[in-house]
């Protein structure tokens, strides 16, 4: 499905995600810190399943670095890469593994049944229809096999988006979205559970990073090829006093938040910061035989009451208390 066809009301522009992609590929591998941090917990999520995976995908590649850590598991053969963006998918085939290619996770171009894993990394917080991609995912994917994907969502960069707002309103009247809407980690387990998955699990992981200064915080998050698509975002450069009165706000709300009101009379710009990143986990298996299933309702042989070896009361009556 081409990008171009997307209904107005889609909340990223994909065509300026792949965009910013290409852009930040050249110099990506040094500004990946956190992409190099969640995929190293994705290894050792991988870590704890005892069986080999031998034919991979790696949906959302970026530079390649995922695909190599996966080559070096125990029991896995292959190891294809896909990226939204064509200059990320170059240098990730540079980097080895399998077949490499530059696609839109909202229309795969793989066969039901082609792979034994799938993993995505720091890539689907940007896709419009996050259902449907599941459910493309899940259909890529053997009988038994196992999806495992890390996104952007919770409170992440919360502090930032709300220093924005305040400066547009103060410097220019009015407020434009600046950071992307998020997924929550409660909807996660509905999430695969519409797109087929059974045993799903969602968790939440929170990375506080370090940086210079809320404008170099500006700047990374560009450099990582994680600047704004949202459809609605204004499409000027921002001002250059907005983006100061901003960076003011972001310091100033930390200074207040570690050291109280007085402290944030006279922030600056250029101190220290950190950003919050809410990193939601999804893992969920495609259906396939001699999976685990649960117990039917009633079909329970023992009392919970006798397990815990405690005493069982009648719902509504407090213990202690003599009923009539």
């Amino acid at each position: 499905m081409s990008t171009a066809n997307l209904p107005p009301s889609a909340p990223f522009d994909r065509a300026a995600v792949r965009a910013h992609r290409d852009r930040a590929a050249l110099h990506f591998g040094d500004n990946d810190f956190l992409f190099r941090e969640t995929a190293a917990r994705l290894v050792d999520r991988l870590g704890d399943i005892r069986r080999a995976f031998p034919v991979a995908l790696d949906l959302g590649c970026h530079l390649g670095g995922l695909a190599s850590e996966l080559l070096a598991r125990p029991g896995t053969e292959w190891v294809a890469q896909c990226d939204l963006s064509p200059a990320m998918a170059r240098t990730a085939r540079a980097a080895g593994g399998g077949a490499t290619l530059s696609a839109d996770e909202e229309a795969l171009p793989f066969a039901p049944g082609t792979f034994d894993l799938i993993t995505s990394n720091l890539s689907l917080h940007w896709v419009n229809d996050l259902p449907g991609a599941l459910t493309q995912i899940r259909a890529a994917l053997k009988p038994d096999g196992l999806f495992l994907g890390c996104l952007l969502g919770g409170a992440t960069l919360t502090e930032l988006r709300t220093a924005f707002m305040e400066a547009e309103l103060a410097v220019e009247g009015g407020v434009s979205p600046r950071v992307s809407p998020f997924a929550d980690v409660r909807d996660g387990g509905d999430l695969l559970t519409r797109a087929g998955f059974v045993l799903p699990v969602a968790d939440l992981d929170t990375i506080d990073a370090r940086f210079a200064g809320p404008l170099e915080l500006m700047a990374g998050l560009r450099a990582m090829g994680e600047a704004n698509a949202v459809h609605a975002r204004r499409k000027t450069f921002s001002r250059r006093r907005t983006v100061l009165e901003a960076a003011r706000l972001y310091a100033g709300a930390e200074a207040g938040a570690g050291a109280g009101a007085a402290a944030a009379a006279e922030p600056d710009p250029g101190a220290e910061t950190s950003a919050r990143f809410d990193v939601i986990w999804l893992a969920g298996w495609a259906p396939g035989p001699g999976q685990p299933k649960p117990l039917a309702p009633g079909s329970a042989t023992g009392r919970l009451a006798d397990a815990l070896k405690a005493e069982e009361h009648p719902a509504g009556e407090k213990p202690g208390r003599p009923t009539r």
